[in-house]
């Protein structure tokens, strides 16, 4: 089951966080050969979404780093949205590990 993890993003800004996935016992989660995917949409039902940019930051300790950049967050409307991220290991198995809604903050400075 993925852990709730709610998040805010400014409009206009550079946005990353990082995630840190653990085994059942609690111990680092070795992602040797996995890849990991996330986005953003408005509703759960939405055609239209923003990718993350979504890397495995360190293999053996099992840490995950997704990012938007300036124009990606600066093009979101202010508002609530949901956004999810999963890990794939080497045999196709889809594991999501965290999910949540993101908050955007509107932006002053232009």
């Amino acid at each position: 089951m993925a852990i709730i993890s709610n998040l805010t993003i400014d409009q206009g800004t550079t946005f990353t966080a990082s995630i840190d996935c653990t085994a059942s016992d609690n111990s680092a989660l070795n992602l040797t050969g996995y890849s990991v995917a996330a986005q953003l949409r408005k509703t759960y039902d939405s055609n239209t979404s923003t990718a993350f940019t979504a890397i495995i930051a360190n293999v053996l300790t099992g840490r995950l780093q997704i990012s938007l950049t300036p124009v990606q967050t600066g093009a979101l409307a202010a508002g609530r949205y949901v956004y999810d991220v999963e890990i794939t290991d080497q045999t196709g198995i889809i594991t999501r590990v965290v999910e949540g809604q993101v908050e955007i903050t509107p932006g002053v400075t232009r």
